[in-house]
Parts: C-alpha cells; sequence; structure tokens
C-alpha cells in the first residue's frame, strides 16, 4: 500500500510539473472518447446511473461541489463559500454568480428543484440516494411529503441544507447525476432535446452512436476559461477502435484496456502519455437473493472460493487491478489493512454448497457486457473454475449502455459490472442498507438488519476514529455476507496525446475530466 501510494504521489507530482511546462493555450478542438459503450443513455444526466452519461455531464453542468483530485477531496464549485452549525449537521450554502447557457443566473430555485425532481419516487434517479441524506428527502421519495424539509431557501444566492447525519455535502453533490439544471427551462417538453446547464461547455448537438458536441460557454463562472473553442466527445465502446483511433492520432485520450496497457507501455514513444491511477470503483459479481440459490449465503460464499480471482487478474486483467478483499478499496480510510480476501478453495466451495442443498450444483444466467476488464471475457474465464464444483453458467450477453437499465430493474440473476466504492466508505457502504433502493445502487436488492444497525451506529458517531472502526466492521460484515463476487478495484490507465494538457489523476474516475482545465497546443491537428 506505501509503494502503490508513492507511486501514485510520483505520477501526481510529473505530471503536475508538466502541466505547468507551459502556459495555457486558448482555441481548438478538444477530441474526448466515452469509453464504456457504444452510446449514450440520455441527454438527461440525473436519469443515468453511468459513467459513460457523466463523461459529457462534466461539461454540459455545474454541481454543487466538484472533485479536486490534487487534493483527494471536494471543493465548492457552484457554491461559493458555505459554513456548518456545531453539531455538524446544518449547512448554510452561498450561491455563486453563475450563468445558465440561455444567459439566466443560477437561483436558489434552481438547487432545490433539481434536488426534488432527484427524489421523485415515481423515477428512478441514482441521485435519489445522496439527496436522501437530507433531511426529509427519503420521505419525498416514500410519497410522503412534497417538499424536502432539510432544504430551505433564505434568498436567491443561499440556501440551509440540514442533513440526516454528519457528512460532507461535498462527497454528496460532486457528480454529474446531481448537476443543478434549470428549474423553469428542465420543463418545457423539448428541454433534453436541447439541454442546457451551467458547465464550461454548452451543447451543439448529439449523433446518437457517433458525437456529442459543444463550444465554449463565455460566461463559464471561472474567468478565462474555458481554453478550448470545442468539445467533441465520441463513444467509443471497442478497445480496438479506440486503439486504432488514438493511433491515427484522430482522438486525444483513450482509456486502456489490459491488452492495450501491456502494449503502450513496451511502446518508446505510446508509453510517455500514459497516466494511471488507483480508482475508487469495485469490480464485482452482483447476485440477485430473488433468484432461490443466491439468496442463502453460504451460496454466495461458494461463488466466491470457487474463482480465483488472482490468476484472472494476473492473466486476463494482466495485473491492471488490485485483488478485491471486501467492497471498499485499498485507498479508503475504512479500509482494513489486516483483511484477507476469499481463498481459492473449490473443496470449500463443494461443501458450502453441499450444506445450502446444492449437492450437485444448479445453473444460473449471468448478464454481461463485452467489456474486456469486466465483462463476458472474465465471464469466460471463471466458467470452467464454477463448472468444477458444479455450477453451470448461461451467458446473457447485453450492451454496455444497457446494463445499468437492467440492474436497476433487477431483472437479472447475476450481473458483472464495475461499481464505484468511494471516496466517502460511509455514502459508499450505504449502497447496501436495507432502506436504499435497488434504482440508487443497492442493485443486489442486499438486506441485512445487523449490517443496517453498525451503518446507523457510524452515521451517528461524533467521533472520527471511532466511525472508521464502525465501518471497518460493516465491509467485514459485507464480505461475510457476500453480496457478490468480490473481484477486483481498478487500476485505471488512461493514454494521451503529447498536445492535450491539463488532465487530472481523478481516483473517483479517470475517465471524468474538467474539461475547462484542458487544453490543446499547436501541435494538435485540432488545433485551429
Amino acid at each position: 500500500m506505501k509503494k502503490l501510494a508513492f507511486a501514485t504521489a510520483l505520477t501526481l507530482v510529473a505530471f503536475t510539473v508538466s502541466a505547468q511546462a507551459q502556459e495555457p493555450r486558448r482555441g481548438g478542438t478538444i477530441r474526448f472518447t466515452a469509453p464504456y459503450g457504444a452510446s449514450f443513455v440520455s441527454n438527461d444526466s440525473h436519469v443515468s446511473n453511468q459513467i459513460q452519461d457523466e463523461i459529457y455531464g462534466y461539461a454540459l453542468h455545474g454541481m454543487l461541489f466538484r472533485w479536486d483530485s490534487n487534493t483527494g477531496k471536494p471543493e465548492p464549485e457552484l457554491v461559493e463559500s458555505f459554513s456548518t452549525s456545531a453539531d455538524g449537521l446544518t449547512h448554510t450554502l452561498k450561491l455563486r454568480e453563475a450563468y445558465f447557457h440561455n444567459g439566466r443566473k443560477l437561483s436558489a430555485d434552481d438547487v432545490i428543484w433539481s434536488f426534488t425532481r432527484l427524489v421523485d419516487g415515481s423515477k428512478s434517479y441514482p441521485g435519489a440516494r445522496h439527496v436522501s441524506r437530507i433531511k426529509g428527502g427519503a420521505e419525498v421519495r416514500e410519497g410522503k411529503a412534497k417538499e424536502i424539509s432539510g432544504l430551505k431557501k433564505i434568498d436567491d444566492r443561499t440556501i440551509e441544507m440540514t442533513m440526516t447525519d454528519a457528512v460532507d455535502p461535498g462527497f454528496l453533490f460532486f457528480s454529474a447525476p446531481t448537476a443543478i439544471l434549470p428549474a423553469k427551462e428542465a420543463q418545457e417538453a423539448d428541454f433534453f432535446n436541447k439541454p442546457i446547464g451551467l458547465g464550461p461547455f454548452k451543447f451543439v448537438e448529439h449523433v446518437p452512436g457517433s458525437r456529442m458536441v459543444f463550444e465554449r460557454w463565455e460566461k463559464y463562472y471561472k474567468a478565462g476559461k474555458p481554453y478550448a473553442d470545442k468539445l467533441v466527445i465520441s463513444p467509443m465502446g471497442e478497445a480496438a477502435a479506440r486503439d486504432v483511433a488514438f493511433r491515427n492520432k484522430e482522438i486525444d485520450v483513450s482509456i486502456l484496456g489490459s491488452t492495450q496497457y501491456v502494449a503502450y507501455k513496451a511502446d518508446p514513444n505510446l508509453s510517455k502519455g500514459i497516466l494511471e491511477v488507483a480508482e475508487v470503483f469495485t469490480r464485482n459479481m452482483g447476485m440477485n437473493p430473488e433468484f432461490k440459490p443466491f439468496s442463502d449465503k453460504r451460496v454466495r460464499q461458494a461463488i466466491n472460493h470457487a474463482i480465483d480471482s488472482e490468476l484472472i487478474i494476473k492473466r486476463l486483467v494482466r495485473d491492471k487491478a488490485y485483488r478485491a478483499v471486501s467492497w471498499l478499496p485499498l485507498s479508503s480510510p475504512a479500509f482494513d489493512k489486516g483483511a484477507k480476501p476469499y481463498a481459492f478453495d473449490p473443496d470449500k466451495a463443494k461443501k458450502l454448497l453441499t450444506e445450502a442443498g446444492y449437492p450437485d450444483g444448479f445453473e444460473f444466467e449471468w448478464t454481461a457486457t463485452p467489456n474486456e476488464s469486466w465483462g463476458i471475457p472474465i465471464v469466460e474465464a471463471t466458467i470452467p473454475m464454477l463448472a468444477k464444483v458444479g455450477i453451470k453458467v448461461k451467458v446473457k450477453p447485453v450492451e454496455t449502455s444497457a446494463l445499468g437499465g437492467v440492474v436497476a430493474k433487477g431483472d437479472f440473476q447475476a450481473y458483472i459490472w464495475s461499481n464505484t466504492s468511494g471516496p466517502d466508505p460511509l455514502t459508499t457502504l450505504k449502497c447496501f442498507h436495507s432502506a436504499t433502493p435497488r434504482s440508487s445502487c443497492n442493485y443486489t436488492g442486499f438486506k441485512n438488519p445487523a449490517y443496517d444497525k453498525v451503518l446507523d451506529d457510524a452515521a451517528a458517531e461524533k467521533d472520527a476514529a471511532k466511525k472508521v472502526e464502525l465501518l471497518k466492521k460493516a465491509n467485514a460484515l459485507l464480505q461475510d455476507e457476500a453480496p457478490v463476487w468480490f473481484f477486483n478495484y481498478n487500476k485505471a490507465v488512461l493514454a494521451y496525446q503529447p498536445w492535450l494538457h491539463g488532465l487530472q489523476a481523478n481516483a473517483t474516475e479517470l475517465a471524468l475530466q474538467r474539461y475547462e482545465d484542458l487544453w490543446v497546443d499547436a501541435t494538435s491537428p485540432a488545433a485551429k
């Protein structure tokens, strides 16, 4: 872990020095990629639970806070300043002067409308889990109230936000699914065909499956930014397509899969433009307890013992990952360094299956995407391992862009996915709380009263050290209950062209960049 932290620190230092070597240049086009699917789910950033859609959301929208990769914590974005009450529950937020892309000024009403929309119980907005941490948010989601009681307008630029527990709101409201939309305009029929936001770039066009195009917003709240005139984001779910486009200098960045990672590191030129970071993402196979075998903890534990995760990470993932122990990643303050992952032990797996009433095993359907790092190739590697303990797998292929919708509806027996597991451990672990709906992030529908109690105690605990210990206990309980196969924590790798500057080593998701800080020098093919 110390080596990992040191290596990450070195990367950041070297990267920062490189980025500061030249003065930012205005003009040109940034050609970005959305690597997790062949398309975007929607033009509405509140709708999607996929990183694919957040990639454009960071250009189009503004959030109350933003993630600062250099400090590893959130910082105010649309919030100009804020103060917190002595008990840590109530925050008074002063909004900065910012303008939507139609020229209208941001107001407190827009924030209240956006958050109230997110907790609409008739919808399945992923940001609902964050807004539900505001007092009264859960009541709106459950249809017991129409207004969020803990969210009050003081004046046009000031909001009072009272939370259910002493959480830093910055850890909740920095992602695109919590973007602030214009209250009046967003209710118009044609709004999401031509959406407007508060971000550094304004929407120009969306050609489904091809590109989303933006141009500089001249009234962006940061003076002199963004630097680029234009931003083009192209969905490219196939690693081979990104590789060809990158080598042909048609795109400026490419998220690398395991095969490309090895090839790019070995190339004397391509290896000069590689950014690596240990992301707060956990790759996993989620098991639906409504499918009878998976309702038994012993079966779920057997799955974890039957798969040789380390072999798959070494041979297929090419060591572009870290072995998962439980849900929280290595960088989490609540990660228990003494905890051990499930041992590869087929005999124990068979014993557990026999005890659960499945001595001859069973068959299940596994929903998976083509993603080489956490999709069908990984599933195919586990099939013979599971077969040795009597478990048969039937693969159900889906497009990457469709996976989130399938999982949110509970339309699966098992799925394989890469899910955020940070940066705030309490917020992360709440995804397995019984009160969290599947549509928000409790994708397996996990329910355990003992786990809920530990997590509720952690939320109420004001002593930081005691809170961490309770979170460690919850994480350990989650490991024992095994609602998922704990596969790996992602090491993200991004290749970038030599003319692109301003990238951040974003551990919350390397593909999410602050486009206002990016710029291209005169050597870019799209410099003009």
